[in-house]
């Protein structure tokens, strides 16, 4: 129980790794607030879903004011939600450019803009866990958009290290860079990709959500006590 009796929230909670992080967390002691704009199909008693754009500034400001008003903190929280808008940058449209920055970048920033400071009141701080991508650290064709976006999320995770600690409190701010994970996005991609895919790691096979998940717990639970500011790559030694 590694998370017993703390308050997590979760965003893009509704499928993928999203979901297997909840439950986990669930598993582990937490009570979740699980996020996303789709109704959210849990039966764990300690997951709560909360229908949720991060995108809306003020639905997100609502959000952290109803978790404060009920629980009185928040302990952990994970900025999963992201889309993909893909297309190569002569062709991609102004509207595949935007919703994709207003969901990956603006979306983490809505959330931590409120949840951050109000971690660095409390006195046992707490964990904030960026997900980015293995696209953010080294691109990908006809993914301008989400490559811009996920790379964004280190200079954001090491600004907050700073920013969140300065006053003394145990906040902690990292980052997880997953590489190609079966969630319900890969099972539409032609298998000769896939294939290629699972070849380009030295594991030889994609990853699996629930292993993202893990990842995400070690960094959110007092585990990582002494990590902050850090990337960690999960991507099954794509790259090396």
């Amino acid at each position: 129980m590694r998370l017993q009796n703390k308050i997590a929230i979760v965003t893009g909670a509704a499928a993928g790794i999203g979901r297997c992080t909840a439950e986990l967390f669930a598993n582990q002691g937490a009570t979740v607030i699980a996020c996303d704009m789709n109704e959210l199909p849990y039966e764990h008693d300690n997951i709560h879903g909360y229908v949720l754009n991060v995108a809306d500034a003020t639905a997100c400001a609502a959000c952290f004011a109803n978790v404060i008003e009920k629980y009185g903190r928040i302990d952990i929280l994970v900025n999963n939600a992201g889309i993909t808008k893909d297309a190569m940058t002569a062709k991609m449209t102004d509207e595949q450019w935007d919703v994709v920055i207003d969901v990956n970048l603006k979306g983490l920033f809505n959330m931590t803009r409120h949840i951050g400071p109000a971690m660095e009141k409390q006195e046992n701080g707490g964990s904030i866990v960026n997900i980015s991508s293995v696209v953010g650290e080294f691109g990908n064709i006809g993914q301008a958009n989400y490559a811009a976006t996920k790379s964004a999320v280190f200079g954001l995770t090491k600004t907050w290290a700073k920013e969140f600690a300065r006053k003394g409190a145990p906040v902690r701010v990292n980052s997880i860079s997953p590489g190609y994970t079966m969630t319900d996005i890969l099972k539409t991609v032609p298998q000769e990709l896939l294939d290629k895919f699972s070849a380009q790691t030295m594991l030889g096979r994609l990853g699996q959500p629930e292993e993202i998940a893990n990842a995400i717990l070690f960094l959110a639970s007092d585990d990582a006590s002494y990590v902050t500011g850090h990337n960690l790559s999960v991507n099954g030694g794509m790259r090396l």
